[in-house]
């Protein structure tokens, strides 16, 4: 599973016997501290590759993805190999997708998420939204006293900050 943003429109071939396959690149981030309590920020870039009703689907526009988009997509990773004109055997990692969901269009918000955002960071701005929408602090008072139960309501309510992006 790549959560990630595309970094070029996808590209469908099309074969002689009908099939299709789309390519396309994907860049995945990751947000860390360094030795030196730096934050330091490191994109992989991956190629992926999909065949069949994926690969209609988007060339034909059912499914609408441009260069920005933020996506989720689940597949298989496989590296194959060839060799080029001077012999050389060249190896080339895919991630076959088995499904991709739009998380969100370029330019359009993601919910709190952006790909790089640390889970800690994702978890402070949650903390603070729910904060700021929280009931005036004489209900927080008698709140924080109640014994907790175990309904539904009061377990979603207890985990509206959870460290999930989207």
């Amino acid at each position: 599973m790549l959560i990630g943003r595309l970094g070029k429109d996808p590209e469908v071939i099309s074969f002689e016997n009908g099939g299709k396959k789309m390519t396309v690149s994907l860049a995945t981030s990751e947000r860390y501290r360094d030795r030196n309590g730096q934050w330091q920020d490191q994109t992989e870039w991956h190629n992926i590759v999909a065949w069949g009703n994926l690969a209609n689907d988007i060339d034909e526009k059912r499914r609408a993805y441009a260069k920005g988009d933020l996506l989720f997509i689940e597949g298989k990773i496989r590296t194959r190999n060839y060799q080029d004109a001077q012999g050389v055997t060249k190896y080339i990692t895919e991630i076959l997708a088995e499904k991709m969901n739009l998380i969100s269009k370029s330019g359009q918000g993601s919910e709190g998420y952006q790909s790089g955002q640390s889970n800690q960071s994702y978890n402070q701005n949650t903390q603070q939204q729910s904060q700021s929408a929280s009931a005036t602090p004489s209900q927080n008072e008698n709140t924080s006293q109640t014994p907790s139960s175990s309904n539904d309501e009061d377990f979603s309510a207890k985990n509206e900050g959870d460290d999930l992006p989207f």
